[in-house]
């Protein structure tokens, strides 16, 4: 799938991957970034992440054939509504935000208007460092990227967008935008607020100093992704509330029956725990993609 011209809203890791990924497999005539920033825009000409970087929202999506948010989610509505005088008639526009339900309900009738069609997408892709410096033109090969249009949604946009995406490496999968924020409040969600917790608690300064020094792969194994944005991280819980309250609820239930089994000192129970923790965790390790 070859676009005229790509623009990318926010280059940051994924936003600058993705300029990277474009410009690397030929997949666009020319690549534009949008920055809020003059130093931004300048280390983005740096790492060569696009053909041009400009502070001009206007200019940036002007005859984009494809415009792609890379920003918080809790900025894409306000961004959207300054660029839709600006978009061109047919424009296809999609997002990289974690959640898809508040983000599809809210930029679909937008985009919309301007005779364009949004369409959600989350790749399954990304790193706890952040800022363009880290982008990396591999960052989406072999990442599963989800793709949530609606009823509304012609079959043509989302085969053009799952010929973008397949263009630079990942595989697609389409779900509803609300099958999917379910999804990932468990895989994805619930795991960073467990990582964050962790990270918290164990290295709280209310512990004796010497704490830090027991921590070794394991728990950096286990919280490494507690280094990720907090205000992305926070806009994405709170665009998720309602599938995360539940899920919390059900993982807090059987943490307090562990702690029951624990007190009670019920080693069959504790064995069994661990044992099909054990057995979902390899077969799943068995037939994932995703590297270890």
């Amino acid at each position: 799938m070859h676009f005229g011209k790509i623009t990318i809203v926010g280059v940051g890791l994924l936003g600058g991957s993705l300029g990277l990924a474009i410009k690397q497999r030929g997949l666009a005539g020319k690549v534009t970034g949008y920055v809020r920033r003059s130093e931004s825009a300048d280390e983005c000409m740096r790492q060569g992440v696009a053909d041009e970087v400009t502070l001009e929202l206007p200019c940036a999506v002007e005859g984009s054939d494809l415009v792609i948010l890379c920003t918080p989610i809790a900025q894409m509505r306000d961004l959207t509504e300054r660029m839709l005088p600006y978009l061109k008639p047919g424009v296809l526009v999609t997002d990289v935000g974690s959640v898809k339900g508040k983000v599809v309900l809210e930029l679909e009738p937008l985009v919309a208007r301007a005779r364009g069609r949004f369409i959600g997408s989350h790749p399954m892709a990304g790193a706890e460092k952040m800022g363009v410096r880290a982008a990396r033109a591999d960052l989406f090969e072999r990442a599963l990227c989800i793709l949530t249009p609606t009823p509304a949604t012609p079959l043509e946009a989302t085969r053009n967008l799952d010929g973008f995406w397949r263009g630079i490496g990942a595989r697609s999968l389409i779900l509803s935008p609300e099958l999917h924020d379910e999804l990932v409040s468990r895989s994805s969600h619930l795991p960073h607020i467990i990582a964050a917790e962790l990270a918290n608690y164990v290295l709280s300064p209310l512990h004796p100093k010497e704490q830090s020094l027991l921590c070794a792969n394991g728990f950096r194994d286990t919280t490494r992704i507690a280094s990720g944005s907090p205000e992305m991280w926070r806009d994405i819980v709170l665009a998720n509330r309602k599938n995360l309250l539940r899920v919390l609820g059900i993982f807090i239930e059987d943490l307090q029956e562990f702690r029951v089994a624990l007190e009670r000192e019920e080693p069959g129970v504790l064995t069994e725990f661990f044992e099909q923790a054990k057995q979902r965790r390899d077969a799943w390790s068995a037939q994932s993609n995703s590297p270890e």
